[in-house]
């Protein structure tokens, strides 16, 4: 289960306050409305994500149903249901947001309905021993992304530089995740082996070489996507991904050294200890 939550709340996860809230609206249940770390820039005009801000519902008994329910989690998605049922701003499609605006409303909406703190298990990096953590959530910052490299289309040029090719490539959205997951899912049951990585791209990559054939991009991927490109594409995709960067400064105990871990999502994020 920790792997399944790890993947729905970070998946698509590349690295300064955390999001920012203002007055609640007038609902029959208590609300926030949530900066989005995009600012809205990914979204068409007509968007009502396009704000750059949402209201959501705080989690309620009803929400502790959803991530309690056996059903759910053993089909692993029990947050993409919590999504659903939180998000509340009139006209949003919940599979148009993107991942990193997804990330933000998963965090906050925990840190809303359980506080800050987080306790959870690392392995000390510099010893390799397992020990217990406290971390503060409300440290989170919000990954810098200079706004110019956003656009409304959600479609962004890249010149492959070993292969030469140009391509074009967007950001994902919960939607695209839904579907990659299913292709992931179906592919292990038929081929006994996972194909995430060219699974992913063929959703993320738009164009090539000017052509937009799904049959084009499919044989890219699979034959022509050398390594050392693909390497190259992911820097790309990351330095215009606005998103929440995921981690938190541990100190070793043993040494007393300091370094930067990504945050372990396990179990007790949503279902912190009583």
């Amino acid at each position: 289960m920790e792997e399944q939550i790890e993947q729905q709340v970070t998946r698509g996860l590349a690295p300064q306050a955390a999001p920012q809230y203002s007055a609640p609206k007038s609902y029959p249940f208590p609300t926030e409305v949530i900066s989005l770390p995009s600012k809205g820039l990914v979204y068409p005009e007509g968007s009502p994500l396009a704000k750059g801000e949402l209201t959501v519902k705080l989690m309620t008994a009803k929400e502790e149903d959803i991530l309690t329910s056996a059903a759910l989690i053993k089909k692993g998605i029990q947050l993409d249901k919590l999504l659903e049922s939180i998000v509340i701003e009139p006209g949003v499609n919940i599979n148009d947001l993107v991942i990193g605006d997804k990330n933000a409303i998963l965090v906050t909406s925990r840190i809303l309905a359980f506080g800050p703190e987080y306790e959870a298990k690392i392995t000390d990096p510099f010893d390799r021993e397992e020990v217990d953590v406290t971390i503060d959530l409300s440290q989170i910052k919000i990954k810098e992304i200079e706004d110019s490299k956003l656009n409304r289309n959600n479609e962004y040029e890249f010149f492959l530089p070993i292969s030469k090719t140009n391509i074009k490539f967007k950001l994902l959205t919960h939607g695209d995740e839904l579907i990659i997951n299913k292709d992931i899912e179906a592919s292990q049951k038929t081929l006994k082996q996972s194909n995430e990585i060219t699974t992913r791209y063929r959703r993320i990559i738009i164009e090539v070489d000017g052509v937009r054939d799904s049959g084009t991009i499919s044989n890219f991927v699979t034959n022509r996507l050398l390594a050392g490109d693909s390497k190259s594409l992911r820097k790309a995709i990351a330095a215009v991904s606005p998103d929440l960067d995921l981690k938190f400064d541990y100190t070793s105990p043993v040494t007393g050294e300091t370094e930067a871990l990504r945050i372990p999502f396990g179990i007790g994020f949503f279902y912190p200890a009583e």
